[in-house]
Formats: C-alpha cells, structure tokens, sequence
C-alpha cells in the first residue's frame, strides 16, 4: 500500500523497523520475529539498507520476502552512498517490479570496510538530492510514483551543530518531496515536541513519526551510540540500567516501562505515528503494547480517538 493511502487510512500510525540479517539462519529467525509482531497489525515495516553489495541484497531479498509472504507493507531504505545514478534507477525499477511502493531515503554513511572513501564517486551527497531523484521516478500505474519517507533528528543532526542552517537543509530536504518524516530514536519526549514545533514554523506540514528504541540490555546502549551517532542518553536512563546492576532482565523491564511512559505521552500529545526500532525482536514492543493496554495497532488508534 502507499504510504499515503496509509496515512489517509490511519491517523495514528504504528510501524516497525528490521535490519537485514547476515546468514540465512538468522533469515529465518527473523521471519519468526516478524510473523509475531505481524498479529499487532502495524501499519507498515521497514528494512534498513547497507552500502555493502551483500547488504543490499539481503535488504531487497528480505522487502520482497514481507511483500509477498505477509500482509505487511514494507518500506525499503535507500542511500546515497556509493551509488551512481545507474545503479540507483536499477535498484528503484527492482522495487517497483516487486510491488514494493515506499523507500527511505537517506544520506547514509560509507561502510566500515571502506576506510576513506571518497563521496565524490556518489551520484548524490544528499539526502534532499536522492528525494528529487525518486520522485521524478515513475511506478506503472500510479501517478504519485513512490512512497517517500526522509529522516529528522530531534536532537540535532550530528552533522549540522547550526541548528537554524540545519532547519534549513531539513525543509530543503522535505520540498524535494518527503511525504513524511521519521524521526530518530530519542529519550526525552520534550526534543520530540520542541522538533515537530521547529518543522510547524519552517512550515513543514507533511506526517512525523516519533522513533522509539526500548533499552532490553547495557549492551543495548552500546548500539545505541553506534546506531544514533550524537543520541544523547538522559542520566534517569543510566541511572535505572545502573540500578539494575547487570541483571539484563532487569534493564529490559526498566527499559520497556520507560519507552512505554514515552508512548503514553506522545499518543496523548497527538504523535502522528510511532515507529519502534526493534532491533530484530518481538518481546519490547509486544511488552509495551501490553503495558498500554492493547492488543494491537488498531486498538491503540481507537484508544488515541477515545
């Protein structure tokens, strides 16, 4: 479905984020833990996307997975990093071809095998130029073309310390053709709300979707730093993993309670959609649906009606 019609559909959107598993064993633990999160009835996936070659592929192999094996719709991440404009139109036609009708598109980063790099090989060094590329990209059979979601950051874009000049790059990068907005995991609601003010007065109108990532683990805050460069960790979060005292189940009960507080709040400030980071696991999200009361998405939009 297209992310538009989604959003019609939906007032309140629920969504999950996976990444592409590296073995084919992996492949199908994930397909169990995407089966299971299936019956909370989100409104959409995701996959994230590596510039590496076999990253790529399990990317696009997993998408076409969910496309044709689920009734989820999938939404696929796409960077600029180490593309030509060549490749990135093969891999769009790839989509289209296979139902898949929504990207992500972002900047991105050069893999970590790939020590210097250099971006001047990219066709693109911005997200805001990929968004203009996939929009004028067509899909047979509807005008719209695809689905196209962009990243915001509530805390700043570790690239861009200027926070006006960043507001700016941000707007450019939404008027190229954004239909919507994905924020990055935050702790504090407040840096969600003070962002989507920030876009309310740039005059960006379109859907922000508020990321959540559940702390189940120390070493979670670990891939924390690493997935969210410039993430900013609040001391109330370190001090109830410290409290914790290396007890793991602990930490994911912590953790749970603390995003669900976060959801609780934000559906009650009229959050757009929620979109949790789930690294690959059901039990955080399911756990936090239950702690709110819900069976399942569409649940917690009629909860958000009430």
């Amino acid at each position: 479905m297209h992310i538009l019609d989604i959003f019609h559909a939906h007032p309140t959107t629920f969504s999950f984020e996976f990444f592409p598993p590296k073995t084919d064993k992996a492949s199908d633990e994930l397909f169990e833990t995407i089966a299971d999160l299936q019956e909370l009835k989100p409104s959409f996936v995701s996959v994230t996307y590596g510039a590496g070659g076999s990253t790529r592929e399990r990317t696009h192999d997993l998408i076409v997975r969910i496309q044709r094996e689920t009734d989820l719709t999938a939404v696929s991440h796409l960077t600029c990093v180490c593309h030509s404009r060549e490749e990135l139109g093969a891999i769009l036609d790839r989509y289209a071809g296979s139902g898949i009708e929504n990207i992500l598109a972002l900047g991105g980063d050069p893999p970590r095998n790939l020590a210097g790099y250099d971006r001047a090989q990219d066709a693109f060094r911005y997200a805001s130029e990929l968004v203009d590329f996939i929009r004028g990209h067509a899909i047979a059979g509807d005008p719209r073309g695809f689905g196209i979601g962009v990243a915001g950051f509530p805390e700043g874009h570790p690239g861009t310390p200027n926070r006006l000049q960043e507001m700016d790059n941000f707007k450019r990068k939404v008027d190229a053709g954004a239909d919507y907005i994905c924020t990055q995991l935050f702790f504090k609601n407040e840096d969600f709300y003070d962002f989507r003010e920030r876009c309310e007065l740039a005059g960006i109108k379109v859907p922000i979707l508020a990321g959540i990532m559940p702390v189940t683990s120390r070493e979670t805050l670990t891939r924390i730093a690493e997935l969210a460069l410039g993430a900013r960790i609040p001391s109330g979060v370190l001090r109830g993993v410290d409290r914790c005292d290396g007890d793991n189940a602990g930490v994911a009960k912590f953790g749970i309670h603390w995003a669900t507080e976060q959801c609780r709040d934000l559906l009650d400030n009229n959050v757009r959609g929620l979109h949790f980071y789930t690294l690959n696991r059901s039990h955080a999200t399911r756990r936090i649906y239950e702690n709110l009361g819900v069976k399942d998405s569409e649940s917690l939009v009629a909860r958000a009606r009430a």
